[in-house]
This record gives C-alpha cells, sequence and structure tokens, in this order.
C-alpha cells in the first residue's frame, strides 16, 4: 500500500484526484500508476485501469488470474469492472468511497455470483492515509 499512497501523491502533480494503484504478482510490483484523467483527458484513465493494462501488456496476457490489485481507494464501477474482466482474483483496498465504491460500499462486484467470477476483497488498509490525501485535496479545490 506504501507504494500505491506514493502513486496518488503523484497525481497530485498535475491535479489529480490522488489515488494510486500496483498490481503484485509472484510478490513484486510489476505495474504501479495513479490516476491520470484531467493530465491525459482520457475519462477511463483511473488508477486501476492504467496499472491493470500494464500489467496485462508486461504479463502478455488479459487474464490477470494470477495477481493482486492493491488500491487507494475502493474502486468505483469502472474499475471493479476492470477488475472482474481481467480475472483479478484479489483487491486491497485502503479508503472506502461511499459515493461510487463497487467492492462493498454502494455495490460488490466482487462477491456477485451472478456475474461469473468472484474475488477476494480485503479493505481499510492504510484507510487513513489514503482518505486524507483525498480530504486535503477536495478541501483545497473548495477554496475561492
Amino acid at each position: 500500500m506504501a507504494i500505491a499512497l506514493d502513486e496518488a501523491r503523484a497525481a497530485l502533480g498535475h491535479e489529480d484526484v490522488p489515488v494510486g494503484a500496483v498490481v503484485i504478482h509472484n510478490g513484486s510490483v510489476i505495474a504501479r500508476r495513479h490516476n491520470e484523467r484531467e493530465s491525459t483527458g482520457d475519462p477511463t484513465a483511473h488508477a486501476e485501469v492504467l496499472a491493470l493494462r500494464d500489467a496485462a501488456s508486461l504479463l502478455g496476457s488479459w487474464r490477470l488470474d494470477d495477481v493482486t490489485l492493491v488500491v487507494t481507494l475502493e474502486p468505483c464501477p469502472m474499475c471493479a469492472g476492470a477488475a472482474w474482466a481481467a480475472r483479478v482474483p484479489r483487491v486491497v483496498f485502503g479508503a472506502s468511497d461511499m459515493k461510487a465504491g463497487s467492492l462493498g460500499s454502494l455495490y460488490n462486484f466482487g462477491v456477485d455470483p451472478r456475474l461469473g467470477h468472484t474475488f477476494d476483497v480485503r479493505h481499510g488498509v492504510e484507510a487513513a492515509a489514503g482518505a486524507e490525501l483525498l480530504t486535503a485535496f477536495f478541501a483545497a479545490r473548495r477554496q475561492p
């Protein structure tokens, strides 16, 4: 999670929402990304999607059935769907997202058997650190 938090801080450099993600394979980080929507103008440039793309490219397969996705904030529907589509077996996240969280807060893509693939979810890891980054970011943006 420490590396994901470093990635989240990197997003601040281009005024993106500070969310970071890493993909772990065989105990090693093989992909690490942060939100890049503002810097790229791409609405799908969430940290999770970018990290999963990089991992798939590195491993040479869209099936990421032996990795763990670690994220500073609970994934939104798109990102939870990306983890599902990639057949990720485990997602670990920090802060919950009561507005868009899709691994327990609003929805739970990880455990819905109707989707044909379920995955383990661990939440609350370094949640305060991730939440603090987000709170400070949005507080600064609301200043006149």
